[in-house]
């Protein structure tokens, strides 16, 4: 089991990754540590954008919401997705999550699981991401 993603991974863990872990990610729109390897960014022809984003465990996004939906492919270990008002759903590699447009969910590693998955933003000429408050702790948990 996959249980770790330190900035201080061995040559062998490196190598299995499908895309490169990327940056950290320094902004308050997650909780836990974060890194994120963009992969497309959006034009005028496809006004899509994708990320691969890794969350080691415990970590999460804020409550969002995406005007163009989102679609998330869950390419290693176990984490969570909530839609606000939905109980909170177990995902694993090989899932394919679809957000749809201006639903407010999160998404995130689970307590003992590395989680990354490959972000797809289409449609950002609807326009983009709208963060809102930190999930906190009891509703991670619940």
């Amino acid at each position: 089991m996959y249980t770790s993603c330190k900035s201080s991974k061995n040559k062998n863990e490196q190598d299995n990754l499908v895309f490169p872990q990327g940056k950290e990610v320094n902004n308050n729109n997650f909780t836990g540590k974060v890194w994120l390897q963009m992969l497309v960014q959006s034009d005028s022809t496809l006004y899509t954008q994708i990320g691969n984003v890794t969350f080691e465990p415990k970590a999460r996004t804020k409550w969002h919401y995406h005007k163009g939906g989102q679609i998330l492919l869950v390419t290693r270990g176990v984490g969570y997705y909530q839609e606000k008002g939905k109980p909170k759903e177990v995902i694993k590699k090989g899932d394919v999550i679809k957000c749809p447009s201006n639903i407010v969910h999160w998404h995130g590693a689970s307590s003992e699981d590395t989680m990354i998955h490959i972000a797809i933003s289409p449609n950002l000429n609807d326009g983009g991401v709208v963060w809102l408050k930190s999930v906190s702790d009891e509703e991670y948990y619940q």
